[in-house]
Order: C-alpha cells, then structure tokens, then sequence
C-alpha cells in the first residue's frame, strides 16, 4: 500500500472489536461520520464506479495530512468548523470553480461513453 489511506477489511469485527476501545459506541455510521467531520474521505474506485456494492467489505478511507510516515502532518487534521461566518469569499468562489470544472468534465466523459456506444452499436 502506499501509505495514503487505511482500510476496515471487516466493519462488523471493527465496530465489536476497536470501536468500543476508543469510542463510548460500537457504530460504525457513527465512526464514517466523524471521519467526514475530520475530513477524511471514503476512497471510492472507478470500477466500483460508487454504484456497484465491492465484493468484499472492504471500506478505504484518506486524508491529504494521513500519510504514513508524515506524524507532523497529523496536526493538520482538524473538526471541521461548520459556521456560516467562517466560510470566506474566495473558498465560495474555488469550490463554485471545482464545481464548474467537474460538470463540465462529466460532460466530456458523457460524450466521449456516447460516441463509444454509437461506435459499438455499429460495430454489432
């Protein structure tokens, strides 16, 4: 593995097991929504395409400050402040650019999946 990420290969045995000896819960939805608090992020892979249950319970998380070997990084990792007042201009403004530039790319890739399935359709 690169170091990037950690995964929960059995959330039943993680929450019976690990949770209760951190946690005052052995829930596991409780557990995936303070790592989003925190900003992790479930890792979700294009074969998987998000839609598709994995076979295997396999749950990856990441965080850009998470990385093996970077422990000064970890103080980076912070709760997420939730106040209206703390968001600024400019980060409306970046997330609204990343919005713009998502749709737009989804837009090419819809395309390019349209023009593929004509190709095949003629090919059949």
């Amino acid at each position: 593995q690169s170091g990037s990420s950690f995964h929960v290969f059995d959330q039943g045995q993680f929450a019976k097991e690990v949770l209760p000896k951190y946690f005052k819960h052995s829930n596991m939805a409780s557990f995936v929504r303070q790592l989003n608090m925190y900003g992790f992020r479930k890792v979700v892979h294009i074969e998987q395409g998000g839609l598709v249950k994995p076979e295997k319970d396999d749950t990856e998380f990441q965080h850009p400050y998470f990385i093996r070997g970077q422990e000064h990084l970890l103080e980076n990792i912070k709760r997420k402040v939730t106040s209206v007042s703390s968001i600024k201009n400019e980060d409306i403004k970046v997330r609204q650019d990343n919005v713009t530039k998502l749709l737009t790319d989804i837009q090419v890739m819809k395309g390019k999946q349209e023009s593929m399935d004509s190709k095949l359709i003629a090919m059949k």
